[in-house]
Parts: C-alpha cells; structure tokens; sequence
C-alpha cells in the first residue's frame, strides 16, 4: 500500500475508534447518572456500581477498537488470519511492540496507527477514570 494510503486509512481508523471511543464515555456517563440516581444511599456498593460500570465500559470499548484494527489488517490483507491480525492488533494498541508479527513495509505507517489510536484512547480512558474519583472521592468525605 502506498505512503499516502497507508495514512489515509491509518487516519481513517483512528478517527471512527475514537469517535466510538468519546460516544462510549458519553453513554457510560448518562448511564452513570442513571445509576447514582436509582441508589438512595451513597456508599461503598454506590462506588463499586458506578467504578464497575465505568471499567466495563471503557474496557469494552477498548476491546471492539482491537478488533476493528484486526478486522481492518484482515480486510486490507496485510494479515492473512484472524488469530495473527487480532495478536498484532493488540499488541500494537497497547503499545507492548513484541515483534515477533511485523507487518511488510507496504503497511507499517497504518499498523502505527493502531499504536496512536491505544494511545490517546487510554489516555482519555484515564482522565475519565480520574475526573470520576476524584469526583466521587469529593463527595465521599463532603
């Protein structure tokens, strides 16, 4: 795949992953609104509800962009099966870069992508997780 391709569909990923990535936080918080709403008392199970909801989600999440990066390795042909597509999608996602699966040089821009994309999805994934513990931790001792 040409230089420029390679960018346009590495871009291209990027942006559905984290357009996904900002609609499951926008959902997760109404969902959690929902939640703290239908507890009467604030507390421990009040925490675990709403930490736990957040987690699933986020992991949830995270999960469905791995596969898109494998669905889309597969789809472009730069890997032949699902089990070697979704093992570098992941490992490339978060950043772990094992290497013993390399991508050819006609697609190693748009393999990088995958690594941008875990990168700024865990990075909002963590702000989200601490502006609710902080958040939570305020209330909490109020």
């Amino acid at each position: 795949m040409a230089m420029h391709l390679q960018i346009f569909w590495g871009s291209f990923y990027l942006t559905i992953c984290c357009l996904l990535h900002v609609g499951v936080l926008a959902l997760t918080v109404t969902l959690l609104q929902r939640i703290d709403q239908g507890l009467e008392r604030p507390g421990m199970v009040r925490v675990i509800a709403l930490l736990f909801t957040s987690f699933l989600t986020i992991v949830l999440s995270h999960t469905t962009h791995v596969w898109l990066w494998a669905w889309a390795l597969v789809g472009v042909e730069v890997l032949q099966d699902w089990n070697s597509a979704v093992y570098f999608s992941l490992v490339s996602y978060t950043s772990l870069g094992y290497g013993d699966v390399v991508l050819g040089p006609g697609a190693r821009i748009f393999g990088a992508f995958s690594s941008v994309t875990g990168l700024l999805a865990f990075g909002l994934s963590t702000a989200f997780l601490v502006a609710l513990m902080t958040r939570l931790l305020k209330h909490w001792y109020r």
